[in-house]
């Protein structure tokens, strides 16, 4: 909807066609770029994120499984080498004192039983030949135990030779069962103990990495949304200097701070047409105020062209040739006088683009105290011109400036009623700006007024005098030409407005869009 009322807003006509065309051209670079949301980057830097820790969350799970499957197995070793080693114990008992040989088979039974069991997960570990060679020597040992089961019960006691051999058969096969046993637990605890160091490895490679990802997103967000801010902060600050320039695009794409430029740019277009407007208003309130120094300047003339005309139609018959032509010349003098008049007016009351080009201060002052020269007759004010020599030219725009001194000086001339002394003085500050004074010698502003008179629609004037329009325009006027405005006033003893403009140090007479 936004981006609709933009497009639309784009074909209001401008007070200025090359600022239009810049904001235009602006904001459909703006508007083609690609959108990519920082509310979509940050949704996919969370489900990165998201994604990272499903990972380190299965491998986890995956690792507790194995771990699982480990400790279960050692259980099972575990229980197998212990029936393995009860049955070694009988094995001993029975050659000591002839008893529990029945207790040692049964332990072999069970230790096969546990073997078999965990066959799949033992054959995994070590191997299916290995686990097949400790199978037969499981079987090779319940054998050896069952023959010498066999022999004890049909020998008289004694101990017969074969039974010895039987005796060393089961020592050398319970050896090394055991020791099977003995290595395959060993081997596991050592896979544990190695997965445990390489969950720890991982946990801790997992923080680092985790600590870089977060630094990354958290300079992401910064680039997404704090570097902007701070680029719109800066723009805060111009445009409340008085640049109106359009924001440009800093990105090949667009989000949610180029709708913002956008919203910004056209509210730049909006404020430059209503200062379009505020200053021609300004301009028709100077002009209502000249009306009667207007009126006069005007009816000298006329009433010369008027007695002129009527002496020379009532004795044209008695005129010679060269005294009717010398009338008719005096005619011409007060016409061309009264166009003049007219076009000043005209000329400072048209409405141009705002153009910057090398402005001459003293050329203005001029024109605008010929402008208000009937002003100051009537109101039997003296004008003092203090010009220096070789003054600076300065980059502006020379009605804009041209009115916001016609609007100082018919504010000092209302301010001296009963007549006084009018002092315009131009020079160059110590800073490099052109200093302008206009000093009055009127009745002075009051103290708790002088913050005020600068804001727009304030006036100390009496109702129906005065618009309040005249001094903020000026104020702006001065802003947007990168100056500045002070007053000083002291009541009944008058008032000085200076003006300070920045010195033109291009010598290009190339112009630039005002702002």
């Amino acid at each position: 909807m936004v981006e609709e009322n933009l497009r639309n807003d784009t074909a209001k006509p401008s007070p200025d066609a090359a600022e239009g065309d810049a904001a235009k051209k602006t904001l459909r670079a703006l508007l083609e770029r690609p959108t990519v949301s920082i509310r979509a980057r940050i949704a996919a830097a969370f489900l990165l994120m998201f994604a990272l820790l499903c990972g380190v969350t299965g491998a986890a799970m995956l690792f507790i499984s194995e771990s699982k499957i480990k400790l279960q197995l050692l259980e099972q070793i575990g229980n197998y080498r212990a029936e393995l080693q009860q049955a070694r114990r009988f094995e001993k008992d029975f050659f000591l004192y002839g008893t529990n040989l029945p207790d040692a088979m049964a332990n072999i039974e069970m230790a096969k039983d546990h073997l078999e069991r965990s066959a799949q997960d033992i054959e995994s570990v070590v191997g299916t030949a290995t686990y097949l060679d400790m199978k037969g020597s499981v079987a090779q040992y319940e054998a050896l135990l069952e023959r010498l089961s066999e022999a004890s019960a049909g020998e008289e006691p004694g101990r017969p030779i074969h039974q010895r051999d039987i005796e060393i058969l089961l020592r050398r096969h319970g050896a090394k069962i055991l020791a099977d046993a003995e290595a395959m637990i060993d081997r596991e605890r050592v896979d544990l103990y190695s997965m445990l160091r390489t969950s720890m490895l991982a946990a801790v490679g997992f923080l680092v990495f985790m600590l870089f990802v977060m630094a990354y997103v958290a300079g992401f967000l910064i680039r997404s949304v704090l570097q902007p801010l701070g680029r719109f902060v800066e723009y805060a600050g111009r445009i409340g200097a008085g640049d109106y320039s359009p924001i440009m695009p800093k990105r090949k794409y667009r989000d949610e701070f180029s709708n913002l430029a956008i919203a910004i740019n056209q509210m730049l277009s909006d404020l430059v047409l209503r200062q379009e407007q505020l200053t021609q208003s300004g301009k028709m309130a100077a002009v209502g105020t000249l009306t009667s120094g207007i009126a006069h300047e005007l009816n000298n003339p006329l009433n010369n062209i008027g007695i002129t005309t009527e002496a020379l139609i009532e004795g044209y018959g008695d005129y010679s040739s060269d005294e009717r032509l010398k009338m008719l010349d005096q005619i011409y003098t007060q016409v061309e006088r009264a166009s003049g008049t007219v076009r000043n007016l005209l000329d400072f009351t048209r409405r141009e683009q705002s153009v910057f080009t090398s402005v001459s201060i003293p050329e203005i002052l001029n024109s605008t105290a010929r402008l208000v020269g009937n002003e100051l007759k009537l109101g039997g004010i003296e004008l003092s011109l203090d010009l220096e020599d070789q003054l600076p030219e300065i980059k502006g725009n020379p009605r804009n400036l041209q009115q916001v001194f016609l609007n100082l000086f018919l504010n000092a001339i209302q301010a001296m009623p009963k007549g006084g002394r009018l002092d315009i003085r131009a020079l160059t500050d110590e800073d490099g700006f052109l200093r302008v004074d206009v000093s009055d010698t009127g009745v002075g502003i009051p103290a708790e007024q002088v913050e005020k008179i600068f804001e727009p629609f304030f006036t100390t004037k009496e109702p129906g005098r005065g618009t309040g329009l005249g001094l903020s325009v000026a104020y702006a006027t001065v802003e947007a030409h990168q100056g500045r405005i002070t007053v000083e006033s002291e009541v009944a003893k008058g008032t000085t407005f200076s003006v300070f403009l920045r010195a033109n140090t291009d010598n290009s007479n190339q112009p630039m869009q005002g702002r």
